[in-house]
């Protein structure tokens, strides 16, 4: 890996490295890795409450290690701060993905999916990780669940929900490409969205080296499972 960010070579490099399609197995397997149920709990298709916040999308929250604070909570599922949520998660289409090239619209400062992860993340509690990991669960093709393992094996990408886009878009979709040959490689269900699979393969390769402080990120493609 070169020194700093990483880009999109050293992205691909770690996608195309056997590694990743067995820690994409090793997530998977049943009763392994809470997360896994991310996308599942509550079973499918979810058309009925795709733009509110309910007790379920709760729980997948904390299927990933997070936990949205009780009075947070109670605001989503009756108050106020649910209702705005819920106006900004309608002007979102539940079919767009991240790899499109309109999905900037609605990630860009100002564009809806950013306005709902604000609203989230000033609440006192909530942070960056929550508010994104409970929008990924309404917008799950579009909005990609990014926690400190994630952010430290890529190196702290500002701007991060844009910088993926763009990565994605790439040379052709490249990437997009290699995240829809691994899903079938890591015999991934199909509800699991692309940037999921994204997310789940760089967590699993850090996250056994991963310090909280003084981690110098993911620094080559090898195992770490």
């Amino acid at each position: 890996m070169s020194s700093g960010w990483l880009g999109l070579r050293d992205l691909i490099a770690v996608l195309d490295d056997e590694h990743s399609g067995t820690a994409l197995r090793r997530y998977f397997a049943p009763g392994a890795f809470t997360g896994s149920q991310f996308e599942a709990l509550g079973g499918s298709p979810k058309a009925l409450h795709r733009d509110a916040v309910v007790a379920e999308d709760l729980i997948a929250v904390e299927l990933l290690n997070a936990r949205v604070p009780p009075g947070v909570a109670l605001d989503l599922l009756q108050g106020d701060l649910g209702q705005r949520i819920s106006d900004e998660l309608r002007k979102i289409p539940i079919g767009v993905d991240l790899s499109d090239e309109s999905a900037r619209t609605y990630i860009e400062d100002g564009g809806p999916a950013e306005l709902a992860w604000r609203l989230l993340t000033n609440r006192h509690g909530v942070n960056k990780a929550i508010a994104g990991k409970l929008l990924a669960r309404k917008r799950p093709r579009l909005i990609p669940v990014y926690d400190s393992v994630v952010a430290c094996a890529l190196r702290g990408r500002p701007g991060f929900w844009l910088w993926l886009h763009e990565q994605l878009r790439a040379e052709d979709l490249l990437m997009t490409r290699m995240l829809r040959k691994l899903r079938v490689e890591g015999d991934v269900p199909t509800h699991v969205s692309d940037i999921r699979i994204f997310d789940i393969v760089f967590w699993m390769r850090h996250r056994g080296d991963h310090r909280s402080r003084g981690c110098p990120g993911l620094p080559n493609v090898g195992p770490s499972l």
